[in-house]
């Protein structure tokens, strides 16, 4: 009887077993679609903060800014005559 008993507990704890190892593994499947997901999402923001500095980078030469005063504020170099030096 008490074989029996045994028998049973230790089948019992095998499935008990196997159902743990099934469960480990579907967790591990999901986070790992996770963490490719997040890892494709880092990549992609990495490529558009690199276009974001390029980007920026090019609005902020000075040749860039000279032109758009030039065009869009009508803004020029002053000339020698239009130059006042204003003392204490």
């Amino acid at each position: 009887m008490s074989l029996r008993l045994l028998l049973t507990l230790l089948v019992v704890a095998n499935i008990v077993s196997a159902l743990g190892v099934v469960y480990s593994r579907h967790q591990h499947r999901l986070l790992f679609v996770q963490l490719t997901r997040l890892e494709k999402q880092r990549d992609e923001l990495n490529i558009e903060f690199g276009r974001l500095q390029l980007e920026q980078a090019t609005w902020a030469e000075a040749n860039r800014i000279d032109q758009v005063a030039r065009e869009r504020l009508g803004m020029k170099f002053p000339e020698a005559g239009e130059i006042v030096v204003v003392r204490p």
